[in-house]
């Protein structure tokens, strides 16, 4: 049976030359980069050398790089941190309806807290207007937290035109760019943002290591206390395989992004076409702002889990919703905020291409989706009203 990865923004496989490159700081070079002896400072540089890479690649400067365990731990720093730096001035934090759980889960602990916070709405497409940013600011506004491109639908927001707004009103902007980087210009200074946050595993690195970009002078608090690693806004011991490979990683991503991109988008298209010749189904998010793999869409009168299970079945690979809620019986909160209904938000399927995707997948998926498809509204029970809209 043949297998078809069509899950990309869960996860990526490593990429060959990252394994290659993380391989001998396992047992080789093992050394504590806070150690001073000689093993110890060759880990150092090579921790270095990878904070390099990945300034680079954002128009930063190395000391504003700080590396975490991932996009869950930057988003979690990024925000909790200028919330205690800032809560003298102010103790309201603006997000949209659409983001991560990392950052909706932490915009709610802290309004247990005390803070208050904004969750603007977005259009059908899942784009913020930065207008609504602009209107809901007042005097007691410290941060905004927009995502760079959203994980579930593909829709890229207007980062750079809420960069302007908040800077001409002196509040930070945070911006996760876990699914965006890679595939898109994370230019801090063109994005005009404050603080942003990645995820090796993304974009063909290592799980369990991230970044978290802080401009100099942007006032935070560590939320990790112990050690003084990465400029004592991070303590803990180096993951130094892990960092190794991520600095390879964006190596690799920076070098070869624009082939990527062609590549992904064809591949994407053909993935959307497959649909558009199934009733009753649509594309969710933007049809031109949206990630150069993301192909998410509604298919009625099926759960998505069920699709999944059966598409598994038969070696291909896919999600329903987002990884990190996948566990969960209630429909996507991106789905609802986009205007989907309760009932078809069930109905969703996230196909998203990569590095290994060929047309032989997509030629099967092709030939195995709506099969399964029509088995499945055989059987189903919920009735076939509505109109295919594609």
């Amino acid at each position: 049976m043949r297998k078809v990865y069509l899950d990309y923004a869960a996860t990526t496989p490593m990429h060959p030359q990252v394994v290659d490159a993380m391989q001998s700081f396992f047992a080789e070079h093992y050394g504590n980069p806070s150690s001073l002896h000689s093993i110890g400072q060759y880990a150092e540089d090579a921790v270095e050398k990878a904070r390099v890479k990945v300034a680079n690649a954002m128009d930063a400067d190395p000391a504003e790089i700080i590396f975490t365990s991932g996009g869950t731990e930057s988003d979690n720093a990024a925000i909790k941190g200028v919330a205690y730096a800032l809560q003298k001035k102010g103790n309201h934090i603006i997000t949209s309806r659409i983001e991560h759980h990392a950052v909706l889960e932490t915009c709610q602990f802290l309004q247990k807290q005390g803070y208050e916070i904004t969750y603007l709405e977005v259009d059908k497409y899942g784009i913020v207007d930065p207008d609504d940013v602009k209107r809901a600011m007042t005097d007691k506004t410290i941060l905004v937290t927009i995502m760079h491109a959203n994980n579930e639908i593909g829709t890229i927001e207007p980062i750079e035109e809420i960069g302007v707004l908040c800077q001409s009103k002196d509040v930070y902007l945070h911006t996760d760019a876990v699914q965006s980087f890679g595939s898109l210009d994370t230019d801090v200074n063109k994005l005009g943002v404050d603080l942003l946050s990645i995820s090796a595993h993304k974009f063909y690195g290592p799980k369990g290591v991230g970044v978290l970009y802080i401009r100099k002078g942007t006032r935070i608090l560590p939320l990790l206390h112990g050690g003084g690693q990465e400029n004592n806004k991070r303590a803990s011991t180096h993951n130094v395989p892990g960092i190794v490979g991520l600095g390879k990683a964006v190596e690799l991503a920076i070098a070869e992004r624009e082939e990527r991109i062609k590549r992904y988008v064809k591949l994407r298209d053909r993935t959307i076409k497959i649909f558009e010749g199934i009733e009753h189904t649509w594309l969710n998010g933007h049809p031109e702002k949206r990630l150069p793999n993301n192909c998410n869409v509604i298919v009625q009168y099926v759960e998505g889990e069920s699709m999944l299970l059966k598409l598994d079945n038969v070696g291909i690979e896919v999600a329903t919703g987002s990884a990190c809620s996948s566990g969960s019986l209630e429909p996507s909160h991106v789905l609802l905020a986009i205007g989907i209904s309760h009932e078809d938000s069930h109905g969703s399927l996230r196909l998203t291409v990569g590095r290994l995707t060929t047309d032989q997948d997509l030629d099967y998926t092709a030939e195995q989706l709506p099969r399964v498809i029509e088995e499945l509204r055989k059987m189903s029970p919920m009735g076939k009203r509505g109109q295919a809209t594609f």
